[in-house]
């Protein structure tokens, strides 16, 4: 079974910065699309930012400008920046690993264990 280490979140003031930061086995990372994903309380969980293999990346509208997901191979570390945080980012934020459009495709997705992130003064 495939483990996704999650770390990073807390308690931060609206406008502060948090670094979150996830690390998978180099058999998936260096091929699946990492993502993050979030859930606030009563909410469905929604997309944030996805970085695929080659450093592709696709972001939430409403994080754009503000968040910034990178990956590092050397460390199988994906990497979510996020800066200008709002009272509205505060959810429980979960790492993913996706083999949609790779030679895995149909194979599980991967999920972390969620980090929580509050914004609040």
């Amino acid at each position: 079974q495939e483990q996704l280490v999650e770390s990073g979140g807390g308690l931060v003031q609206p406008g502060g910065s948090l670094r979150l930061s996830c690390t998978a086995s180099r058999n998936i990372f260096l091929i699946y699309t990492m993502g993050w994903y979030r859930q606030a309380p009563g909410k469905q969980r929604e997309l944030v930012a996805t970085i695929a293999s080659r450093d592709a990346t696709n972001y939430a509208d409403s994080v754009k400008g503000r968040f910034t997901i990178s990956r590092d191979n050397s460390r199988n570390t994906v990497y979510l920046q996020m800066n200008s945080l709002k009272p509205e980012d505060t959810a429980v934020y979960y790492c993913n690993a996706d083999p949609k459009d790779t030679p895995f495709e149909g194979g599980p997705n991967y999920w972390g264990q969620g980090t929580q992130v509050t914004v609040s003064s």
